[in-house]
């Protein structure tokens, strides 16, 4: 036997009850009806956000506008924002109040825009620091340090780095450093004022000391060119030092009374300079053989060629010459 089931509704939307109506079951007398449940509304509601979630939203959406307002700020003083980022990235979370109010106290110094834009590029975290905190360091140049007011910007377009130099715990400790050895005149020499005294200057002195030097020489060395503090062991003194010696076959006093030799680029003036000289069978000074033009140093290695050997009182005169050659 086939079972059949009538549905009747009582509405056609939404539905509200489902009476089931069995054939087996009825009779005129009686009705089974069975309620069915009522179907769910297929439309959702969207619930609201929390306060919480609104109030970040709000505070991203404010601070991307603040980021564009940044950007667009720097591009206007000519920095290069894209760079910027790539290169500093700290720049993304740097205020732009701060930010501003550096420029124009930098400005209020005599500092151009291209001349701020290319301190940027050397020294972007100047953009990272308070105007509170800049301050210090001009006071301490120019009080301390010794500075001529009119130097400053050249000072500071030479080093920007200086700029965000602990005055406590860097700048002052190496002004006291340099004076202790001899070097008065810092305020020629102010790019060292932004080195570490024990990251940079002793590693150099140590090593001038392990190739052969008493102490007391290097500080002579030091004192006669202090931008041997600045040079790369590595890639400066190690293989100046080892052609002077094996190449050159000169002695350690040269040096001393010349350290501006290791100034001088080792492939396209030492090497060829040398060589010249080794060619004509001559043996120049250092500084004779270094600091003289291309011209200047043909026509002396003419006039050596082309005439007899220089007095002992003559600056063309060398004890470590090759006398044949003359």
């Amino acid at each position: 036997m086939q079972l059949r089931f009538c549905f009747t509704t009582t509405a056609p939307f939404p539905p509200s009850k489902t009476t089931l109506h069995n054939p087996i079951c009825s009779s005129s007398s009686s009705k089974t009806s069975i309620s069915l449940p009522v179907k769910p509304s297929k439309t959702r509601e969207i619930p609201s956000l929390c306060p919480s979630l609104e109030s970040q939203l709000q505070h991203t959406s404010t601070r991307s506008s603040e980021f564009q307002e940044k950007m667009l700020f720097l591009e206007s003083i000519g920095i290069d924002h894209s760079s910027l980022i790539h290169d500093y990235p700290p720049i993304i979370s740097a205020a732009l109040a701060d930010i501003k109010s550096t420029v124009d106290f930098m400005s209020s110094l005599g500092f151009t825009a291209n001349e701020f834009s290319r301190i940027c590029g050397m020294c972007p975290e100047i953009l990272n620091s308070r105007v509170s905190d800049i301050v210090p360091v001009f006071t301490f140049l120019l009080r301390e340090a010794g500075i001529d007011g009119s130097d400053i910007r050249r000072v500071i377009n030479r080093r920007p780095r200086l700029l965000v130099c602990s005055v406590e715990k860097k700048l002052r400790p190496t002004l006291y450093f340099l004076q202790s050895i001899g070097i008065t005149e810092v305020n020629k020499h102010t790019s060292l004022l932004s080195c570490s005294v024990e990251d940079k200057f002793i590693p150099r002195i140590e090593y001038f000391e392990k190739i052969g030097f008493p102490y007391r020489d290097v500080m002579s060395m030091m004192r006669r060119f202090p931008q041997l503090f600045c040079y790369s062991i590595k890639e400066n003194f190690e293989p100046k030092f080892n052609y002077f010696v094996v190449e050159m076959g000169r002695d350690l006093k040269e040096l001393k009374e010349f350290p501006q030799y290791f100034s001088f680029s080792l492939e396209n003036r030492i090497k060829p300079r040398h060589q010249s000289c080794v060619e004509k069978g001559v043996c120049f000074p250092l500084p004779v053989m270094l600091k003289t033009s291309n011209f200047q140093f043909r026509d002396r290695l003419e006039v050596c060629c082309n005439s007899s050997r220089p007095l002992r009182t003559s600056p063309l005169w060398c004890t470590y010459c090759d006398t044949d050659g003359y």
